[in-house]
């Protein structure tokens, strides 16, 4: 059996139901200039209708549902792409998440003043259940919004770090059949998985038969670094290159003595101008000083 509170809710969902149905092309026209719309949607105003459309559509399909504050609710599926792409552009556009959500905030706003003129011939207690349906589906609406929002932040992120991590491990081909990275600051996981996939797939490209890692520029070595070497030493072995790091300090060398990290496997060399004439030598190129010059 129904409670009174109950009952009086899903009523006033089926109206709400009813009212987004009969009035989703006025509601579609008025959000069409809503900021939120109006600034992604930018090649023409028909293109904005549509999209503002296929949200009240979903509304509607939550509401009837009788799931208004709920922001799982299957309805919202067809709309989630739709909002985050939204979302993202107002964050690229310097917006920051408070402002976007004053932005799905109006929206309700809009649709309340369409939704007043249609409530003059409801009983006063059942206009006004209505319209606490319409709040708390809106505010619904707005929560996906945020909730795309962040999760479009969050890809934006990672794709961007991803992007640094690939410009700050570059692979230079020193000569034909050499390869070499120059590593500079701190290593950790991530940065280290780039380093040996961007090594190997040089590797394939170049058929490169040696490979140099130059860690001149790392700061610090410890046993989570001297690991992530020894696996793309390793990694490169397999793919048939010989792999040789260079750049190793004495503040480092001391380092890797006092951890116990045994790299008695790992062909070094002090410095890369060092490693370049090793991997020259073994291919049976001589490098000599120019005249003149005094050797370092």
């Amino acid at each position: 059996m129904q409670v009174p509170e109950q009952a009086a809710a899903e009523a006033a969902a089926r109206e709400l139901t009813a009212f987004l149905e009969a009035h989703r092309e006025q509601i579609a026209q008025r959000w069409a200039d809503a900021p939120l719309f109006r600034t992604v949607f930018t090649v023409s105003r028909d293109e904005a209708v549509e999209a503002c459309k296929a949200v009240v559509d979903a509304l509607t399909d939550v509401a009837s549902a009788g799931l208004l504050d709920n922001i799982a609710a299957p309805g919202f599926d067809s709309v989630r792409e739709q909002l985050g792409r939204m979302a993202a552009a107002r964050a690229r556009s310097g917006f920051s998440p408070a402002q976007i959500a004053e932005e799905a905030a109006g929206l309700r706003v809009t649709t309340a003043e369409v939704l007043r003129g249609g409530l003059r011939d409801l009983p006063y207690d059942q206009a006004q259940e209505v319209r606490l349906a319409l709040t708390v589906l809106m505010g619904t609406l707005s929560l996906v919004i945020m909730e795309t929002t962040v999760d479009a932040g969050e890809e934006l992120i990672a794709r961007q770090r991803q992007q640094l991590l690939e410009v700050a491990t570059p692979v230079i081909n020193l000569w034909e059949g050499v390869v070499a990275v120059p590593l500079i600051g701190t290593l950790d996981s991530a940065r280290s998985q780039v380093v040996m996939e961007s090594l190997l797939n040089s590797i394939v490209e170049q058929r490169a038969r040696y490979a140099i890692l130059d860690i001149t520029g790392v700061p610090t070595v410890d046993s989570l670094v001297a690991q992530h070497l020894m696996k793309t030493v390793a990694a490169a072995r397999l793919m048939g290159a010989e792999c040789i790091v260079s750049g190793i300090r004495p503040a480092i060398a001391q380092t890797i003595v006092h951890l116990g990290i045994d790299l008695s496997s790992v062909l070094t060399r002090s410095s890369l101008a060092d490693a370049l004439a090793h991997a020259l030598g073994q291919q049976g190129i001589e490098v000599s000083h120019a005249a003149g010059a005094s050797p370092r």
